[in-house]
């Protein structure tokens, strides 16, 4: 295991970025401390220790679905590390499309694929 953590809440916009309108398939995680106008966007978990970096290869839980991780952005981790922050990006990718950005591949992600006192593990 590299990290778990608890998910502690939903900011108003955190599903925003699952739009097939605006071709856009992400969503943000971060600590639940993070800043309001951030938290706000984001999938809220509690703070944890990184105890390795992700690797493309790695899994990746997140409620209740499981992905294969296929890149990892230069920054992610130093900012998951440090703030429990990074965009997940469904769909798969051999390159991250941000610096701060895990792209996984596996079922489609939705709302209803995460509750509060769910998981993220990376493993």
């Amino acid at each position: 295991m590299k990290y778990k953590s608890k998910i502690t809440g939903f900011g108003e916009e955190a599903f925003e970025f699952l739009s097939a309108e605006l071709d856009l398939n992400f969503v943000i995680i971060f600590n639940e401390n993070a800043p309001e106008e951030l938290a706000d966007l984001a999938i809220l978990h509690t703070a944890e220790t990184l105890l390795a970096p992700p690797e493309a290869g790695d899994m990746m839980k997140i409620g209740k679905n499981t992905y294969k991780i296929t890149a990892v952005g230069t920054e992610v981790p130093h900012s998951l590390g440090t703030l429990g922050h990074c965009t997940l990006a469904f769909g798969g990718g051999a390159e991250a499309y941000r610096p701060g950005c895990i792209m996984l591949e596996g079922p489609e992600f939705s709302r209803d694929a995460v509750s509060i006192g769910d998981t993220i593990e990376i493993f």
